[in-house]
């Protein structure tokens, strides 16, 4: 992204994608945001698509010129066992439609985030390594890992410039949960401010791999401009920033709430909490293109509740 782009971001209105759009416009490119639905509020350059329409993606891609795409379009981990064809349908199928754009129209580069749901039982949890057993048990886990390994392959065998992250848990006030097993990371503020009360579908003590929306924005962006000589993971990044328990965070909202109370009623969200690792090495990423972290756990509370209260 060191030039002016033209680029599409399918799944723009989930999570990650309503606030990377304003990001990748702020690097001077002319994005063009793209979901399965219309936002409520008019969105600049928006095109409706389903990812799954092929040809749809080949029209477009011809039509406004592209020269990056970003692929968020994707079925998060608790609605993904709801519905695991769909999951696979939507969350690799059309991986392989962007790849194949990608090679077919010489794109610059193509982004295709993965998670930290490729990892699973036998994986080791603690500091988990770059490269180690990934053996997930989620149809969305086991869709990120079959994508990982069509990233690598198409940029062995077909010079494709694609870059991805395995994003840790993502929190963040802008959109509401979308179906993650981590989802309880978000809405347990929603409910301190509004209730003063949460019931966490995760056990106390489970740890996972969390960061905050500013920081995962930086990363995509860091990554993208990062010189491709200088990148050895063509498969996904690890990357990491803190790592907490419901426990804690339910202690660093009570430094601002002090009357927040939590009960804990664990269900199959729990189960596949506790196949995914506690705590990440991302030091290929810190040490290839200088990732750097910069929120906390309680520097991350403190903006989450800031923010939340003005909505």
């Amino acid at each position: 992204m060191n030039k002016r782009a033209n680029v599409l971001v399918t799944g723009a209105g989930g999570q990650i994608g309503s606030e990377l759009v304003a990001a990748l416009r702020e690097v001077n490119n002319i994005v063009y945001p793209s979901d399965i639905r219309a936002p409520e509020n008019p969105q600049e350059h928006f095109l409706q698509l389903d990812v799954l329409d092929k040809e749809r993606m080949r029209e477009i891609v011809i039509e406004y010129e592209i020269e990056e795409i970003f692929h968020l379009a994707a079925i998060l981990s608790a609605k993904g066992e709801e519905n695991p064809m769909l999951a696979w349908r939507v969350n690799l199928e059309s991986v392989l439609t962007v790849l194949e754009l990608a090679a077919e129209f010489k794109l610059f580069k193509v982004f295709i985030p993965s998670s930290i749901a490729v990892f699973g039982l036998g994986t080791p949890k603690d500091n988990t390594p770059q490269n180690t057993i990934t053996a997930p048990d989620t149809v969305y886990g086991i869709t990120k890992l079959a994508g990982e390994r069509w990233c690598n392959y198409y940029y062995n065998k077909k010079g494709v410039d694609v870059r991805s992250l395995r994003y840790p848990g993502l929190v963040g006030y802008k959109t509401l949960p979308g179906g993650g097993t981590t989802d309880y990371a978000v809405d347990i503020y929603h409910k301190a401010l509004k209730d003063g009360h949460y019931d966490c579908y995760i056990s106390k003590d489970v740890a996972m791999p969390m960061m905050y929306m500013p920081d995962a924005i930086r990363a995509t962006v860091e990554l993208l401009q990062a010189p491709p000589d200088n990148l050895t993971v063509r498969s996904s990044y690890n990357l990491s920033a803190m790592s907490f328990t419901p426990e804690q965070i339910a202690a660093s909202i009570k430094k601002h709430i002090p009357t927040f109370t939590i009960d804990y009623k664990p269900d199959f969200r729990d189960d596949i909490a506790r196949t995914w690792p506690s705590s990440i090495d991302d030091s290929a990423a810190r040490r290839e293109w200088n990732w750097r972290h910069e929120y906390d756990l309680d520097k991350m509370t403190e903006d989450m509740l800031m923010n939340l209260e003005g909505v």
